[in-house]
């Protein structure tokens, strides 16, 4: 690395680009995010679009859905056309550019927005990723910790974000909160740009290059879309074209597993694998198996489980005044409640690293299978805290906070056995020679627990309050019927997860 470069914290200067720049489009991304359930269903009177449950939150589903779908032709682009950096700085502009237009009091133009920070996010958010990576050398020991350093950005720019759009939303000032969103990545901007040459030359050019000819044909195929998907959003505004959201997310979430299915199957029966390798990758199916069911019931937090927060949760307080702004509130903000996820992952994420560190000192190495049924597991018992709060709603009870923090608790405690765990298991049992194919197909079962979450939640129907527990009930059990499931096919796979070593050994020699 360039020693002229100033260190962040002991680790390359170009991690403190990377940092903030996170930090802020976090920032955007969350708080936008916190608030589109409750915006989408809000009556006229209020400011908002008065769409029904079912179809906010499959609009919900397909936005965040699509958020990780689009990560996979991201990082395309950014190896084949423009390199990391100029692909994560065109991002910004684009997600600024869609917040700016979600700031304009114009039901026409919001789906407009969500589509450009959808592109947006598809461009930066992989690319950023893999630029940390890329500041470090292979046998650089730093690695893990500068990861902890740019995940610690993450927590503390959505921290900002619930704590900031949370007054605003409360007050009305919907579109005034997309524009702080909008704010906020601009902030990201000007930190990436005053600072990028921390980043030196990592990310500067692909790491593949097309040639000429291929190069052509490829922006061409990037226009084509662009513009097709412009058409189809002008015919919806115009009323030429009317798209059901429901189905449009029914037949997404089918899709896209179909996807995930055939490509995994396409590794593992015409990638010319040999025994182990096979073994391994079966070990990863669970694992993949285990993300996207835990991933839609923990997208809940952003729908189901905030219109809970916001309409049948005791948030009544006695005034409190927040230093500095001196903003005073009576009632606790319900965008404050998705506060705790963030909160808890800070406090929490050394002691479930330490967790692992001290059982294997002990000879207890857990296998990623068990670690990622145990985050399904503890996750579900988070609904069966919402099962009984949900019963105390339908008497006409409004319940105390403390239930939904325990459950955003539990859900924390569960994301941070099975998240990074489910990374790692992605990086060691992926054939080498397939491990950043392996990754984006990965990423594909965030997008379809997140496109499930947001047809999960559509049948939550805030007037027909007894329907609620039912509900929550259903997600804890297939939860846990999954969690179990994988747990029991870990048996047989935890031997194979080890093959992966000799894998690597076996490359080596």
């Amino acid at each position: 690395m360039n020693s002229k470069i100033p260190d962040f914290f002991g680790h390359p200067g170009g991690l403190l680009t990377l940092f903030f720049t996170e930090m802020w489009e976090r920032f955007s991304y969350y708080g936008m995010r916190a608030l589109l359930v409750l915006y989408m269903t809000a009556s006229i009177q209020e400011g908002g679009l008065l769409i029904t449950v079912a179809s906010a939150t499959a609009i919900y589903g397909l936005y965040t859905g699509a958020v990780y779908l689009m990560g996979l032709p991201g990082g395309w682009i950014a190896d084949r056309l423009l390199g990391c950096q100029k692909t994560v700085w065109y991002g910004g502009l684009v997600i600024l550019a869609g917040h700016i237009v979600l700031a304009i009091p114009n039901d026409n133009t919001f789906f407009v927005g969500l589509i450009l920070v959808v592109l947006g996010t598809g461009l930066l958010k992989p690319n950023i990723g893999a630029l940390v990576g890329q500041l470090y050398d292979e046998k650089d020991k730093r690695r893990d910790a500068g990861y902890t350093l740019y995940y610690m950005g993450i927590n503390i720019g959505s921290f900002i974000a619930y704590l900031s759009v949370g007054p605003l939303k409360e007050e009305g000032y919907w579109h005034g909160a997309f524009g702080l969103a909008a704010i906020g990545m601009a902030l990201g901007l000007v930190v990436f740009k005053i600072t990028q040459h921390r980043l030196g030359e990592a990310g500067a050019k692909p790491t593949h290059e097309l040639s000429p000819k291929m190069r052509s044909t490829s922006w061409m195929i990037i226009l084509a879309f662009l513009i097709g998907l412009s058409v189809i959003t002008v015919s919806s505004i115009m009323g030429l074209l009317v798209i059901n959201p429901v189905s449009v997310a029914e037949s997404a979430a089918v899709i896209i597993t179909v996807i995930f299915i055939a490509y995994f199957a396409g590794i593992f029966y015409l990638g010319n694998l040999n025994a182990n390798e096979k073994k391994s990758l079966a070990a990863l199916f669970l694992v993949c198996v285990a993300s996207a069911c835990f991933w839609a019931g923990f997208e809940q937090a952003g729908s189901s489980l905030n219109l809970f927060a916001q309409d049948f949760t005791d948030r009544v307080v006695d005034p409190v005044t927040i230093p500095i702004i001196g903003y005073v509130f009576d009632e606790i903000p319900t965008i404050w409640f998705q506060l705790s996820n963030s909160l808890f992952i800070i406090i929490l994420s050394p002691f479930i690293a330490a967790l692992w560190i001290n059982l294997a000192k002990k000879m207890i190495t857990p296998s990623y299978g068990i670690k990622c049924a145990l985050g399904l597991v503890i996750m579900a018992t988070g609904f069966i805290v919402m099962f009984f709060a949900a019963q105390l709603a339908a008497t006409g009870l409004k319940v105390a906070p403390y239930w939904l923090v325990a459950t955003y608790f539990l859900h924390t405690v569960g994301e941070l056995c099975l998240s990074p765990v489910a990374l790692s298991a992605v990086s060691k049992l992926s054939p080498k020679r397939f491990a950043g194919q392996m990754m984006g197909v990965f990423v594909l079962t965030y997008s379809i627990g997140n496109v499930v979450a947001g047809l999960l939640a559509g049948r939550f129907d805030p007037n027909n309050v007894n329907q609620m527990p039912e509900l929550f009930l259903h997600i804890a059990l297939v939860t846990i019927a999954v969690g179990v499931v994988v747990a029991l096919f870990t048996l047989k796979t935890k031997k194979w997860e080890l093959l992966a070593e000799e894998n690597v050994e076996t490359a080596k020699a």
